[in-house]
């Protein structure tokens, strides 16, 4: 029997719309080369600290582009998407949750992940209201008051800055950002790259 291929390390930001979109094809691409994914939540927030830079939204000369092209990458890939009013958005209560689940179901963590990022960018859900966070964790079968307490618990907190010094280390600057095989791929544009690479090795 043939031992299990390198699961692919899926590197997102609930707050990228390119995480997102990336998020609603990641898997289904995994399973047809007999992968499987590991999500990992991290704060864009934190890589643009050691790369100094900021978020192309945040320049005016490229803020229209990359609006334009969020709502074109979506139309391309089939995905819907709906910016949110608010953007970008403080999300790192969303991540925190995200790690808490996955320290016992990394499942049930990253079925939160895609509803999180379905809510942000198909249906304009403010992840950063804690209401709206507390209500969209009910939807999901959570219980609201624990997932409060589990985005203000120190433990989960130290979790997420735990994961964002991790995929730091290992090289991760941006987001969406997959590792396979040991090979860096950023944005969700290199799907065709990975593609490539998941059917064929190395190039």
């Amino acid at each position: 029997m043939n031992a299990p291929r390198p699961a692919i390390d899926f590197y997102f930001d609930f707050s990228s719309p390119y995480s997102y979109i990336a998020s609603e094809w990641i898997e289904a691409l995994a399973a047809r080369h007999g992968r499987t994914v590991a999500w990992h939540a991290i704060l864009l927030g934190a890589t643009f600290q050691v790369t100094d830079i900021k978020s192309p939204v945040s320049y005016p000369l490229k803020r229209e582009y990359s609006m334009l092209d969020f709502e074109r990458s979506a139309r391309f890939a089939g995905v819907p998407l709906k910016m949110p009013e608010k953007f970008p958005i403080p999300t790192q209560n969303a991540a925190r949750i995200f790690w808490w689940l996955h320290a016992t179901a990394p499942d049930r963590a990253r079925d939160w992940a895609r509803h999180g990022l379905r809510a942000l960018f198909a249906r304009g859900v403010d992840l950063s209201e804690p209401a709206a966070l507390r209500a969209l964790a009910e939807e999901f079968g959570l219980d609201g008051s624990q997932a409060q307490d589990v985005w203000n618990d120190p433990q989960w907190k130290a979790a997420l800055k735990a994961a964002n010094d991790a995929a730091i280390a290992l090289g991760v600057f941006g987001a969406p950002f997959f590792v396979i095989d040991g090979e860096p791929f950023w944005g969700n544009d290199r799907r065709p790259m990975i593609e490539r690479w998941l059917e064929k090795g190395p190039f």
